[in-house]
């Protein structure tokens, strides 16, 4: 497994998206490391930083829109004007939730595609020095590929050669960011790597998101209501995530595809009963109720009813394998959503 500290130790790298979930927690571990980390957040007119105002003083800030092309230039401008070696971008931000992509279509589309396609164009532009550039793709893009006469096969799983399926605006505009880094790859030899990340979750996730859906609703209801109870999922906490996009940045072959995730899945149903398990065993609720209803399930027939990952390419080049339980990463998450109800309580869904 690579030695992440003695890689990243003074080493430049341009993360996008890093105030939000995975870029937080990816900023937080880069800054640990030593290295010289520039950030690409939101402009906003209150310009607050939700998740990384704790290392502010510690990180380069640089404000702009991915829809803004010319914010993603002058960023990389200035950074080409500092950097003393090969720069790293890992690239997270995006509109990254599933429901919401068919709620606020073209945001999402204008986002993850078209915001890709601006980073990627500035980068040729500004001829900066690039060492890699890590694109954060999704095991959405699968849709349903794997074998849905038998959700729970434990021999079947997703990796990089599998088929590509998109099943919402989400999926679809994620899946083009894959190909316009293989286009930039291609055309002019950016050095582009894309990791699928297989569901991650853990402190700082929206609620909207489903662990913290159910979290929020045993800290402040008797009765948790979600969607589709049927669906299975491939849960990796997210600071094994950040390794993986770590790893993947660090040893990733330019124009290939790496999957990562926790190599197991688990129902909807069997995740909210493990969750609140857990959490009633730790003394953060009692006896809950579960009930779906459909008003939450995704629209029509685009729900994907099964993504569980291969990450043995990603293993055998890095040594990368995800390091914390489902029990410890519940018991974490669960932890932070009941010490933090002030980050959360006005994003909530339900």
């Amino acid at each position: 497994m690579a030695d992440l500290e003695s890689k990243f130790n003074g080493r430049t790298v341009f993360v996008t998206g890093a105030d939000g979930f995975i870029g937080s927690h990816l900023t937080e571990k880069l800054v640990s490391l030593g290295a010289k980390v520039h950030v690409f957040v939101e402009s906003t007119a209150h310009g607050t930083l939700t998740n990384i105002g704790h290392v502010a003083d510690k990180v380069v800030v640089h404000r702009g829109n991915l829809t803004d092309a010319h914010s993603l230039f002058m960023a990389l401008k200035k950074i080409k004007e500092s950097a003393h070696d090969k720069t790293y971008i890992m690239h997270l931000a995006a509109q990254a939730h599933v429901g919401e992509s068919w709620e606020r279509p073209v945001e999402t589309i204008m986002s993850n595609t078209m915001g890709t396609f601006n980073l990627l164009q500035a980068i040729v532009d500004s001829d900066i020095d690039v060492e890699k550039v890590d694109y954060a793709g999704t095991s959405e893009e699968y849709g349903n590929n794997l074998n849905l006469d038998n959700l729970e096969d434990e021999t079947i799983h997703l990796h990089e050669d599998s088929p590509v399926n998109p099943k919402s605006i989400y999926a679809t505009s994620k899946l083009a960011g894959d190909f316009l880094t293989m286009n930039f790859f291609h055309a002019y030899g950016l050095p582009g790597v894309v990791t699928r990340m297989f569901n991650n979750y853990g402190p700082r996730q929206s609620p909207r998101y489903i662990t913290g859906t159910i979290i929020t609703q045993a800290l402040c209801r008797d009765n948790i209501i979600l969607g589709n109870l049927t669906p299975r999922r491939d849960f990796c906490f997210v600071e094994d995530g950040v390794r993986g996009h770590m790893h993947t940045t660090l040893m990733g072959k330019p124009g290939e595809i790496y999957c990562y995730g926790y190599g197991n899945d688990i129902s909807i149903q069997g995740w909210a009963d493990l969750i609140l398990k857990i959490g009633k065993q730790n003394g953060y609720w009692g006896d809950k109720k579960l009930s779906s209803t459909k008003t939450r399930f995704r629209p029509g027939e685009s729900d994907v009813l099964r993504l569980k990952v291969g990450f043995t390419k990603l293993n055998k080049l890095t040594g990368w394998t995800p390091q914390v339980t489902w029990e410890e990463g519940i018991l974490r998450t669960i932890d932070w959503y009941s010490k933090n109800k002030d980050k959360w309580v006005g994003l909530k869904d339900w």
